[in-house]
């Protein structure tokens, strides 16, 4: 059976812990004029929440990580009650961020080296950012490196995105896993635009 337009907002907001009381006044909008967009955009956040490659308490972290570098408090706040609840310890939940802090950094950086690559004075600096939170992760190196490579795609990061993918694959990490948390931060930052 299909949501009405009075449940669709509800069920989408359940399925990341947000008040349905919230205001967002497009998400509104859209559930009150029943909208196919709406009802989809609550399937597929629903569907990248219980993906087969990663643990539900990884896809609340990554979902997590969306809403701190998007900068939705509402939705951080949430989604890190969820964490909570799934086992993930506030060393973790700082670590994650820490993370995106970090990515937000290099992101911007390696960005412009990227950008600027006809100048070997510039590829060859060094980057003078210092960056020890990576090398013994609380969350393993594994899915540390999965988190980093979701924020640089999000950020639009060439460089960190090859570079991360390649160091979750050397952890050990699989391309579904991989493919599975660009999709989840895609589809997370959809959610955010409309909130």
């Amino acid at each position: 059976m299909f949501a009405t337009a009075s449940n669709t907002k509800k069920s989408l907001f359940e399925s990341v812990n947000l008040p349905e009381e919230l205001e967002s006044a497009l998400i509104d909008r859209l559930n009150a004029s029943d909208s196919r967009f709406l009802k989809d955009l609550k399937i597929n956040v629903g569907n990248v929440l219980k993906s087969q490659n990663l643990s539900e308490k990884e896809a609340a972290l990554l979902a997590l990580a969306v809403a701190i570098n998007e900068k939705n408090a509402a939705l951080r706040e949430a989604l890190e009650e969820v964490a909570v609840k799934l086992g993930a310890t506030d060393a973790e939940i700082l670590e994650v961020a820490a993370c995106v802090s970090l990515m937000n950094a290099n992101n911007v950086f390696y960005r412009f080296k990227h950008f600027m690559h006809k100048n070997e004075n510039y590829q060859n600096m060094p980057a003078g950012i210092r960056m020890s939170v990576m090398m013994n992760p609380v969350l393993g190196k594994e899915f540390f490196e999965l988190l980093s490579l979701g924020v640089s795609a999000l950020n639009g990061c060439e460089q960190c995105v090859t570079s991360h993918e390649a160091s979750v694959k050397s952890h050990g990490g699989t391309e579904a896993r991989i493919f599975d948390t660009v999709r989840l931060v895609a589809v997370i930052r959809s959610l955010i635009v409309l909130l």
